[in-house]
């Protein structure tokens, strides 16, 4: 019996893409089998489904099988909390990031009643990190997935509530309390909110992007480098985060190619050294990568322009890694309170937004530096602020 989970899936299939996406979300590895490249695989699901072919088919390490399961049953299948313990809290915080889960031991440690709901693995970004090497107290690095883990643990030690694998919908202000509404049907009332939900890759927007996103085009190496072991990627982003995960991709892949539009790459000098270094490494800058073209489903070529004289190149790569900066996750508060011009929540040196009892933290934040020890530090700041909120307005 094999120790890892088994997809059983197509290229086509969103609901396969959905149920990979969660589990990459989650920092749960899996092994991917494609039917329509393997027979025995084919055969498997037609044998387990009653003759049908119903994709995903998922295989867990205890024997059992889920046929096209629903994110709420995966969640219930992992064991991952998606429901809270009561209606009401002191403090509810959204986002299971560093901002996020050090507001809330902070909180709890002080007993205020906290809740965290977050919508994937916890960590936020630093969790999907190969190795942070520059946060204080791990003078050798530590693992992103060992942080993250560590974080969670040491939140919940102090008694933090967290939900995961739940989208929140909504934050609604009736009078002195906020209702916050998630995907699973759960509303729960706080006297204060901290938006910690950090920020998303952004995408390209290019012609093939949708349709190969999770197929041959991802945004994260950590989740998806495995599937490219002797293969030959492409990561687009000449700043520090391209070229770290370059680096990470290096483990795996025969070939990693970094690309950049503008005529010089922003990576710290230390990572251009590192990349300078590596044989089978390469960076191009000035030039822009224009068109995904797509061939039964899977990437063919990517369409790149020479800048500098418009000449169009056909490059040929097994898979794309995108890392070309942040689009803050600020969606639900962006007509509650005042955001900038890229979306990113404005807040006063309290960390407080235009909204009373509204707070932000983290990436999410317009003015914060993007980086985990900040937004831990915010996270703290956030939580003193709370706590005084709460204390001013009991």
């Amino acid at each position: 019996m094999s120790d890892q989970i088994t997809v059983y899936s197509t290229v086509w299939c969103p609901d396969c893409k959905r149920a990979k996406r969660f589990f990459a979300d989650h920092r749960i590895q899996y092994t991917n089998i494609d039917i329509e490249q393997d027979p025995q695989g084919m055969a498997f699901v037609e044998k387990v489904n009653g003759g049908m072919r119903i994709i995903p088919t998922i295989v867990f390490p205890d024997g059992s099988i889920l046929s096209e399961p629903s994110n709420a049953e995966l969640a219930e299948k992992l064991g991952l909390q998606t429901k809270a313990s009561q209606e009401s809290y002191d403090a509810i915080l959204i986002g299971g990031g560093p901002s996020g889960l050090t507001a809330a031991l902070y909180l709890a440690r002080e007993g205020v009643s906290t809740l965290v709901i977050e919508k994937a693995g916890l960590g936020g970004q630093a969790g999907v990190t190969q190795t942070l090497d520059n946060f204080p107290g791990f003078d050798e690095g530590i693992p992103g997935a060992e942080f993250a883990e560590r974080l969670g643990r040491q939140a919940r030690r102090f008694g933090v509530e967290i939900l995961q694998a739940q989208d929140v919908t909504g934050i609604s202000r009736q009078g002195r309390y906020f209702n916050v509404s998630t995907a699973g049907g759960g509303t729960y009332c706080a006297r204060a909110v901290l938006l910690a939900s950090g920020a998303r890759y952004r995408r390209m927007d290019i012609p093939g992007e949708e349709e190969l996103i999770g197929v041959n085009v991802h945004f994260c190496a950590t989740c998806d480098g495995a599937f490219y072991k002797d293969k030959k990627v492409l990561v687009i982003g000449g700043g520090n985060s391209g070229f770290e995960e370059g680096l990470f991709l290096t483990r795996f892949a025969s070939r990693v190619d970094i690309v950049e539009s503008m005529p010089q790459v922003k990576a710290s000098q230390i990572l251009q050294q590192k990349v300078a270094g590596k044989e089978n490494m390469s960076v191009t800058a000035n030039h822009a990568v224009r068109e995904y073209r797509l061939r039964d489903g899977r990437l063919d070529s990517v369409l790149v322009e020479d800048r500098a004289n418009g000449e169009l190149k056909e490059w040929q790569y097994d898979g794309v890694f995108v890392f070309i900066g942040l689009t803050p996750n600020s969606g639900l508060v962006k007509d509650l309170a005042e955001v900038d011009h890229w979306g990113f929540v404005q807040t006063n040196q309290s960390l407080m937004t235009s909204v009373p009892g509204l707070f932000a933290a983290g990436d999410v934040r317009a003015g914060s530096t993007k980086q985990a020890a900040s937004a831990a530090g915010e996270g703290a700041t956030a939580a003193l602020m709370i706590r005084q909120y709460l204390q001013e307005n009991s």
